[in-house]
């Protein structure tokens, strides 16, 4: 089966209907048995919203962060258009991927 890592970015704190969105994503995505998901908070970075970056003083909230998913197109497919429909505009990327495991 082909696979390909789906990736959106967005920040930290951003919520989606009370919830951290991150954890909404991650919860859509094993409802529709997405094979994994990972989200990384980065220490600093920069998009069409300027620059964002870890200090001392800066507040939460902020600091950008990847939501990463594993899976099928069809699933990448679905969980994109999910994110259409409840109008989260997230930027993404899609590549694909070889996967495997180093103990098999």
């Amino acid at each position: 089966m082909t696979q390909v890592c789906l990736r959106f970015y967005s920040s930290e704190g951003r919520q989606h209907h009370g919830k951290l969105l991150h954890v909404r994503l991650l919860e859509i995505a094993h409802e529709m048995e997405v094979s994994g998901g990972t989200v990384t908070r980065a220490s600093a970075g920069f998009g069409r919203h300027g620059m964002a970056e870890d200090s001392f003083f800066e507040l939460g909230g902020e600091l950008p962060e990847i939501i990463e998913f594993i899976a099928n197109q069809a699933q990448v497919d679905e969980l994109i258009a999910w994110c259409r429909e409840q109008q989260l505009n997230l930027f993404y990327t899609v590549t694909p991927v070889i996967s495997g495991y180093t103990g098999e």
